[in-house]
């Protein structure tokens, strides 16, 4: 005992053990609250409907609570430390301070990430992002912070500090310019509906093509049909263009633009026997009758100037081809009946005579898309001979053998 007492009565080893234990009794105290408290809340927040208490819990904002714990009872138990001198007290209530601070402000910034999974969840949410709103006020957030755990440790107040940035504007401005880039170009995409997570775009400049799958305050990240990440500005959205597909995919129909290229010389007037033979064909049924009273008529008017045959009108089999693309398109099963279909004559040139499909698919899905498009020309390309066309291709080796033989 009396070597004890003879230990206690060293300088400063009262106070080094009052600290020892203060420091031991947080220390405790917050390994209570998170093995204790914790399983209390999870388990209220298991039995309840609530979701907000759930996203509170998976973000850890109640395990912030509790680490503020420990800094609150070194806070007010410093003063109870015996033969503390009272600038080191002084300090180590600036710290306990400081912490509680931080604790608050991480907690605060876990509650706004749970109130964004929550919006996301919405279906409003599965639209418009608000992740850059919540990442400039968690900004906002650790910036007060900042000034306040530098108050607390300094004595200084707050006005000064803030008179002190605002001296420093210029620098600030620098410094946070991409911050504030973004966050005017995320509230232009949003109050404009420019852009939502899901959205297929296209932005040739910066080699992104394909899905969005994060809008942020700084960025934007876009899922390339090659699977790899391109990451955008958010300001790069609002001063250069790119294609938004969601008008495409609202509609439920993909545009079918595809030229078929005729071979100019094969195009020549029908004769009684190919029209009889091309009358056969189910989807010229209907045309074939009505145009050929049309052209009679016509030519019944001429009177004697029809005798001439450069005089009369006749049927050409690039007309009739024509007609018939687009009895195909108009009886086609998988083509938008509420969307424009057409197939037009395009002018001629070098590579001989454009004749354009132009018409929607029935459905958005790009693999069927390509399957619906793929078996139309197919089915074309296959029935050009019947018509007497040929589909214009450069020379080949083979044409080349074929010619000179």
């Amino acid at each position: 005992m009396a070597s004890l007492q003879q230990l206690l009565d060293l300088p400063g080893m009262r106070t080094a053990l009052g600290l020892l234990a203060l420091l031991l009794l947080a220390w405790l105290a917050g390994a209570l609250a998170r093995r204790v408290l914790l399983r209390v809340v999870r388990g209220i927040a298991e039995r309840t409907q609530w979701r907000w208490d759930d996203a509170l819990y998976r973000r850890r904002s109640f395990l912030w609570l509790t680490r503020m714990l420990p800094a609150l009872l070194v806070q007010y138990g410093v003063a109870l430390v015996p033969d503390l001198p009272g600038e080191l007290e002084a300090f180590v209530r600036k710290i306990a301070v400081a912490l509680v601070v931080l604790c608050v402000a991480m907690a605060i910034g876990a509650a706004l990430s749970a109130l964004e999974d929550l919006y996301r969840e919405t279906p409003r949410g599965r639209e418009r992002s608000i992740k850059g709103v919540v990442q400039l006020a968690k900004i906002v957030l650790f910036v007060l912070a900042g000034l306040v755990i530098v108050t607390a440790l300094t004595g200084q107040r707050i006005g000064l500090l803030l008179s002190g940035l605002g001296a420093m504007s210029a620098v600030l401005m620098l410094v946070f310019k991409d911050t504030i880039l973004g966050f005017v170009a995320g509230v232009q995409l949003s109050s404009n509906d420019m852009l939502r997570v899901g959205d297929w775009i296209e932005m040739p400049q910066l080699n992104a093509d394909g899905d969005v799958i994060d809008i942020a305050l700084h960025t934007v990240k876009v899922r390339n049909w090659d699977k790899t990440i391109t990451t955008i500005p958010s300001w790069r959205l609002i001063s250069h263009s790119y294609k938004n597909w969601r008008g495409m995919q609202e509609t439920g129909g993909r545009r079918i633009k595809r030229v078929l290229t005729i071979d100019a010389s094969s195009v020549r007037f029908l004769d009684d026997a190919a029209l009889g033979r091309l009358a056969r064909l189910r989807l010229l049924a209907d045309y074939l009758p009505a145009k050929r009273r049309e052209v009679a008529a016509w030519n019944g008017a001429l009177g004697e100037a029809g005798e001439v045959a450069a005089n009369r009108r006749r049927l050409t089999n690039l007309g009739t081809f024509r007609a018939y693309a687009q009895a195909y398109l108009d009886g086609h099963p998988r083509i938008h009946r509420d969307l424009g279909r057409m197939v037009r004559q395009l002018a001629s040139g070098p590579q001989g005579i454009p004749l354009e499909l132009y018409c929607f698919t029935a459905t958005v899905a790009w693999a069927e898309y390509e399957g619906i498009q793929a078996d139309i020309f197919d089915h074309l390309f296959a029935l050009l001979p019947e018509f007497g066309l040929r589909l214009y291709q450069q020379p080949s080796g083979h044409d080349m053998q074929a010619g000179l033989a």
